[in-house]
């Protein structure tokens, strides 16, 4: 071959390289919303008339809207985990065998593994900025205080600002206590047994019935005064122990302050977005409305038509509009995908000290937070890209908060992990309209480390199958919820087991009220059998992994409490005031 034509053909060969890399989409920021029990009957987008959620709305009708996005637990800390690595928490330890499903105390040991991979790492890997505002509640430390073995910035976030724990009424004065149910176990119920204990043995001395040294008076009250101590202690140390903000490692306010908190978090997050634009970014704002206690800026108190719930939700939705205010004004809206969910349903046993609901709405779904009807499992799922995702859309197809991780990967041009089962799948096929179906043909549904039901979406189908395997006994008898408990519980006493399984046709019976038999469905046992099947092909699939919610590591341990202040458990500080980004 002659040199001019070895030239030419070395010249095509450039340009057509050239073409191809100039015509390939941009990798996009990936900017991540998600509320904290929010119910899919909130937005106004998903049915809600009278709660104002403008922003919300206004990334449906410029984006996806998903109708049957699950979370894959409908609790906080092990859904969180889900979401973050694209695999079903029991695979990470993250799914409690207890009555306890959720990390309570900062000074727990248990947490997410650093042997997981999350997105965030991923992205961080390829070259991507990344950062988490807001809640965090998967773990802080392991056997230390200076460790931080699960701390977001061991998890792949090049910046970390928010709370490790999670927002409780406990940690704002005057809004109650989740601990109710433990204190009149563990306190109430045993100082009446020793003042009636007490009390009697005096009457029994008095009247020479009975002769009781003086040291068992002595030892009885001792043990009385003992509990009284304890108590107080704990109503006195919990909120700033575990009620704190922080900037990375750093401790900036024990304990939080919920003054303007929505509007610090927002602006934390508008400022690493502009400090951002020079390579693609990953933001993931975990909100902390509408998680009780509620709490809302000045400007939104009262505003709304549903109480304090309804004006945190709003406050939320005003933040969004921040978000993609900013976005607009740097011109990055065409080049980023903007996600925004909630970690599961609303808490609808959520009644405050006076009796108000502080609980959201799931719409025409039973249940809610902490059980595997669809009321605490279905979530909104609000995709938005500008050129690349049509707008308008409403997708039906089941689809899971799992399916982010390997979404994002694909996008930023990372492959999965090769070395462990990614549960989650591409979403982009469906938002694109490449596929009109999900890649899910079966979900799994837990209850913390129960698996309580199994979902079901068979090719060339309309119908969606959904057995359970137990439910919870709601009470009082009749109601939507576990209100004796606050939440329901997965085990024992607390369900009922169902043989066979309890099916429903999801497609047919969103609300879940007609529950399916062999005279009203032909193909009753042949469906059965089926699920049945993919069951034990699920957990045929799962490796014994330590557990990180075992009362072991849920357990408060001192050398593992973090505090600002160097002397005792004084543990008071705020640092925010001086810092010129919140004072602004």
């Amino acid at each position: 071959m002659s040199c001019p034509l070895k030239m030419r053909v070395l010249s095509l060969l450039l340009l057509f390289l050239w073409e191809a890399q100039s015509s390939s989409a941009p990798r996009p920021n990936i900017v991540l919303l998600m509320a904290d029990d929010l119910g899919i009957g909130d937005p106004g987008c998903y049915g809600n008339k009278t709660l104002r959620t403008p922003n919300i709305d206004r990334l449906a009708n410029e984006g996806a809207k998903l109708t049957q996005h699950l979370a894959a637990s409908p609790l906080c800390t092990p859904s969180r985990a889900a979401f973050m690595t694209g695999r079903y928490p029991v695979r990470s330890g993250m799914a409690s065998w207890y009555r306890t499903g959720v990390f309570i105390f900062t000074a727990s040991s248990g947490g997410l593994p650093t042997s997981e991979i999350t997105f965030a790492r991923l992205l961080k890997n390829q070259g991507y900025s990344t950062a988490l505002i807001g809640k965090w509640h998967l773990g802080m430390n392991c056997h230390n205080k200076t460790d931080f073995c699960h701390h977001p910035l061991r998890h792949g976030f090049d910046y970390f600002y928010g709370l490790s724990m999670t927002n409780l009424r406990d940690c704002k004065p005057g809004e109650g206590t989740v601990f109710s149910t433990a204190f009149k176990k563990l306190v109430f119920i045993p100082l009446q047994i020793l003042g009636i204990t007490v009390l009697t043995l005096a009457v029994l001395n008095c009247l020479g019935l009975l002769r009781v040294p003086h040291t068992v008076f002595f030892c009885l009250l001792v043990l009385a005064g003992v509990i009284l101590v304890l108590f107080l202690c704990f109503l006195h140390y919990f909120r700033p122990l575990n009620c704190f903000l922080m900037r990375n490692y750093e401790i900036t306010q024990q304990p939080m302050s919920y003054n303007n908190l929505t509007q610090r978090l927002t602006m934390e997050a508008t400022y690493f977005i502009r400090r951002s634009t020079e390579r693609p970014f990953l933001l993931f704002l975990s909100y902390l409305h509408v998680h009780t206690a509620l709490f809302s800026n000045r400007d939104f108190v009262g505003k709304s038509q549903h109480g304090a719930y309804g004006d945190a939700a709003e406050e939320m939705d005003w933040s969004v509009g921040e978000i993609l205010s900013l976005l607009d004004e740097l011109r990055l809206t065409k080049n980023t995908l903007v996600y925004f969910t909630s970690d599961h349903g609303a808490h609808i046993e959520e009644v405050n000290i006076k009796g108000e609901v502080h609980g959201g709405s799931n719409g025409i779904y039973k249940g809610g937070k902490s059980n595997n009807w669809e009321g605490g499992i279905r979530v909104p799922g609000i995709f938005r890209w500008p050129g690349v995702i049509q707008a308008g859309q409403e997708i039906d197809a089941p689809t899971s908060n799992m399916d982010i991780f390997p979404t994002v990967a694909r996008l930023a041009g990372s492959p999965l992990p090769e070395d462990r089962i990614i549960d989650g799948r591409d979403l982009m096929p469906l938002l694109q309209g490449k596929s009109q179906r999900s890649d899910h043909e079966f979900l799994f549904h837990y209850c913390n480390a129960y698996l309580n039901a199994v979902r079901w979406h068979p090719h060339n189908s309309t119908s969606i199958w959904k057995a359970f395997f137990f439910t919870p006994k709601f009470n009082p008898a009749g109601s939507n919820g576990c209100f004796s408990t606050h939440v329901c519980f997965c085990f024992g006493k607390f369900v009922t087991q169902h043989d066979p399984p309890l099916l429903f046709d999801i497609s047919r019976d969103p609300s879940e009220r007609k529950p399916l038999t062999p005279a009203t469905e032909p193909r009753f046992h042949e469906i059965l059998k089926v699920m049945q099947a993919a069951v034990d092909d699920h957990t045929g699939t799962l490796s014994e992994v330590p557990n990180q919610l075992s009362l072991g590591n849920q357990l408060w341990k001192p050398w593992l409490q973090l505090c600002c202040s160097s002397s005792g458990l004084t543990c008071q500080c705020d640092r925010e005031k001086h810092d010129t980004r919140v004072s602004r």
